[in-house]
């Protein structure tokens, strides 16, 4: 259990800790690829929950996941494409990747119903902290409105996430 709460906090303050850098008002090539960097996280943490998981919650709930996170980093890569837009690396980007490696590692060890466990609370950490940067700082600091309208679309979309994920961890107590 105290392994479970180390990683759960140090991914969140990793994720604090990126979005963090990105107070400065990113630019919008910059939010493109901090966007799409949050969604290809999750979607390579659903693949591994779906190649370790016999829970079937945990393994509809990471369908969902990588399904939906790729149909959103698709639209976002067409609307980029769309506005002759290259998405940005930067600080916020590449500290996100760090940390989702890190916790993938983490969560490679684990096992049965410790992994599912962990992987759920992880996914609602994660989706809370996505969502609060979506609100707060992502959507705000977008100049282009479409690019503007994709995040919020995303942003309504990753709170059922959040949603459906706290529904599964309670499933899992």
């Amino acid at each position: 259990m105290k392994t479970l709460i180390a990683v759960l906090g140090t991914a969140a303050l990793a994720f604090t800790s990126s979005l963090a850098m990105a107070a400065d008002k990113p630019t919008d090539p910059q939010i493109a690829h901090i966007a799409y960097s949050a969604g290809a996280i999750d979607i390579e943490a659903a693949k591994l929950a779906l190649s370790k998981t016999t829970n079937p919650e945990v393994k509809a709930f990471a369908e969902s996941m990588q399904k939906d996170h790729a149909a959103v980093n698709e639209m976002a890569l067409a609307l980029v494409k769309k506005l002759n837009v290259t998405p940005e690396d930067n600080a916020t980007s590449q500290s996100l990747a760090k940390a989702g490696e890190e916790e993938r590692a983490k969560l490679h060890k684990l096992q049965g119903a410790a992994f599912d466990k962990a992987y759920i609370d992880n996914e609602v950490a994660y989706h809370k902290q996505v969502n609060g940067a979506l609100e707060t700082l992502l959507i705000p600091s977008a100049q282009n409105a479409e690019l503007k309208g994709l995040l919020e679309t995303g942003l309504k979309l990753f709170q059922g996430h959040e949603q459906h994920a706290e529904h599964v961890a309670a499933s899992l107590k």
